[in-house]
């Protein structure tokens, strides 16, 4: 995939998505986007000492997925804050290897596969009470 152009459309704006890359050295971990290190964003959020981390939930593995909400979502770094935990669980905590690549499409398709539902405890532990999807 070195060197594709991977085009996404979100909603009618269409643009290039970008390309996450990390990889376990002996130097620690390196995350880049488009071959340039990852802004971690510890501005937004200060979670982990020792930098970005994968395959767990813990600090760095958050730290990750914040940044690479907050680089994804350039514009709205309210969404990378909402959704940082919830791609962490989902993606970021699940990588089981010293190297990966993620893409921008990846990103949205990860969050938009799940579905919330509201329920209450007793509307979930009622048999009788199915909620309707939407």
């Amino acid at each position: 995939m070195e060197g594709a152009i991977v085009v996404a459309k979100i909603g009618e704006d269409i643009r290039v998505a970008k390309i996450y890359r990390g990889q376990r050295t002996l130097k620690g971990t390196e995350v880049t986007v488009d071959g340039m290190p990852l802004d971690p964003r510890v501005d937004l959020r200060a979670m982990s000492e020792v930098g970005f981390e994968w395959g767990y939930n813990g600090a760095g593995p958050m730290q990750l997925a914040l940044a690479i909400l907050a680089d994804h979502h350039v514009d709205n770094d309210g969404v990378a804050l909402r959704d940082f935990k919830r791609y962490c669980g989902l993606v970021i905590a699940e990588i089981d290897r010293d190297e990966w690549t993620i893409d921008g499409a990846q990103i949205d398709g990860s969050l938009n596969d799940v579905t919330d539902v509201p329920l209450t405890l007793e509307q979930l532990m009622s048999s009788s009470t199915v909620p309707e999807l939407k």
